[in-house]
């Protein structure tokens, strides 16, 4: 069976599923993406990213084409359509298609564009949550509003491709000799006393839906907490490393730039956090 996505206001077979080539999302990347995970057949943590999509499109101006309510009916029928059971659903909304090419905002009436689909991904048996990965690290070069989910993502495309060729699961983006984040992941370490220790929010970063998730689960345990930036030399230096995103919930790092992290397995840290946050996410799936 074909897969179903679905286009400005209908539900129509991938193959059939296009926007206009004067799309500005597609001209200028004037857009806000969000990605949600599936889990058993629901949404996971859905409030908190069309949260950041609301605010991301807030700080661009761009109003939504439809309620915040509606949208997540959108994102379960899709999820029902396709039998998703594990995997997510991406959605874009772009500032719409006008007449021609030109970088100021529209004048006339252009409706923004609103697309969403679903792709299978089983993110809790996933093999690379028993090994762990290795990231590589790169010169940060994003523009400075990191913390909009745009999909102005040639960058972090850029860095990828880099982790790809290396062999590795990811990149770690350098900036003024600190770890702002992952191509597409946030970054954690875990210090020899037994602190976790992430990078704290603001306009160098995006708000990573699942961190802030993983953050509050850690401080309800009484784990301690620390956000602020820190250094390749920390994190080598370090307990343990990880990441988490909404597409591996939490995954350990075991090499960084080919060095090994610890004992170069997941650690106990890691583990404990990725059974708590997927208990987390079973228990308030929608």
């Amino acid at each position: 069976m074909e897969q179903i996505a679905y286009v400005n206001g209908s539900f129509v077979p991938m193959s059939e599923a296009k926007v206009s080539i004067l799309d500005r999302g597609f001209l200028f990347a004037d857009g806000i993406y969000e990605v949600a995970a599936v889990l058993d057949g629901k949404l996971i943590d859905n409030a908190s990213h069309l949260a950041r999509l609301e605010r991301s499109v807030g700080e661009i101006a761009l109003a939504l084409p439809e309620t915040i309510g509606r949208i997540q009916e959108i994102q379960r029928e899709l999820v029902v359509r396709n039998s998703l059971v594990n995997g997510m659903v991406y959605l874009e909304v772009t500032r719409g298609a006008d007449t021609g090419r030109d970088f100021a905002f529209p004048k006339g009436d252009v409706k923004p564009t609103l697309v969403m689909f679903t792709s299978v991904k089983d993110i809790v048996n996933a093999e690379s949550a028993k090994t762990g990965i290795g990231v590589i690290t790169v010169p940060d070069l994003r523009w400075v509003r990191r913390d909009i989910k745009s999909v102005a993502l040639l960058a972090q495309v850029l860095a990828k491709q880099a982790a790809a060729e290396a062999g590795a699961g990811e990149a770690w983006m350098i900036e003024d000799g600190k770890v702002t984040e992952g191509g597409s992941s946030s970054c954690f370490i875990l210090t020899q006393d037994d602190v976790i220790v992430t990078r704290q929010n603001g306009s160098a970063i995006l708000p990573g839906c699942t961190r802030k998730a993983v953050v509050a689960l850690a401080e309800e345990r009484q784990l301690r907490v620390e956000e602020r930036p820190f250094t390749i030399e920390e994190a080598l230096a370090a307990k343990e490393a990880f990441i988490t995103s909404a597409t591996v919930f939490v995954q350990a790092v075991v090499t960084i730039d080919g060095k090994t992290v610890a004992n170069g397995k997941p650690g106990p840290m890691t583990s404990r956090l990725r059974e708590i946050y997927v208990d987390f996410a079973r228990a308030t799936a929608v």
